[in-house]
């Protein structure tokens, strides 16, 4: 049973990290990456489709991502799609061709960017903290119907806390490398 419970829960914090991890990609830094279009969809006869599904994404050097949709007649509707998103980027188009020049951060920008990967950490943070409480909530009922013993029950809750601690921490460390990318210049 706890070892079930451990598993589970385990598991979800997992995917708290993850869904971290690819929130805290799409927040930009100076630098250009692919991942900063992940949430842009284009109208693609009819259905909303990510970029990355239309077209070949590649960082031409620091600060510029060049598209090259596999569809010619699709250029215009990418570059809408970008100009029309809320990351704050503007495209520019020649021939078949679409660049993204990645702005230079303005202190200012550093530092509500880092106000935002906080914020997502927060959550991740309380999503952990949840999934504990849950955690703690089934082994108090596995107790409840005599399935684990008063002993095991505080065993278990001690693993659920020892794992949250080590998600806590993970979701720490992602922080901390995100705002040391942003401050970077």
């Amino acid at each position: 049973m706890i070892n079930e419970t451990k598993s589970e829960t385990e598991e979800q914090m997992n995917k708290t990290i993850l869904s971290l991890e690819k929130k805290l990609q799409r927040i930009r830094t100076g630098r250009a990456n692919p991942s900063l279009l992940e949430s842009v969809e284009v109208d693609y006869y009819g259905s909303n489709t990510p970029i990355s599904q239309m077209s070949n994404i590649s960082v031409e050097d620091a600060r510029t991502l060049s598209i090259v949709p596999w569809e010619k007649d699709q250029v215009q509707n990418i570059e809408k799609a970008i100009q029309s998103s809320d990351i704050g980027l503007q495209p520019a188009t020649s021939g078949d061709v679409i660049r993204v020049i990645i702005p230079e951060l303005t202190e200012e920008t550093r530092k509500d960017l880092i106000k935002v990967a906080k914020s997502e950490a927060e959550n991740s943070k309380v999503s952990i903290r949840n999934q504990r409480r849950d955690a703690n909530a089934m082994l108090k009922e596995f107790c409840n119907e005599k399935e684990i013993s008063q002993d095991d029950l505080r065993r278990g809750e001690e693993i659920i806390q020892n794992l949250t601690d080590n998600y806590v921490t993970k979701i720490d460390l992602l922080l901390e490398k995100k705002e040391k990318d942003l401050l970077e210049i």
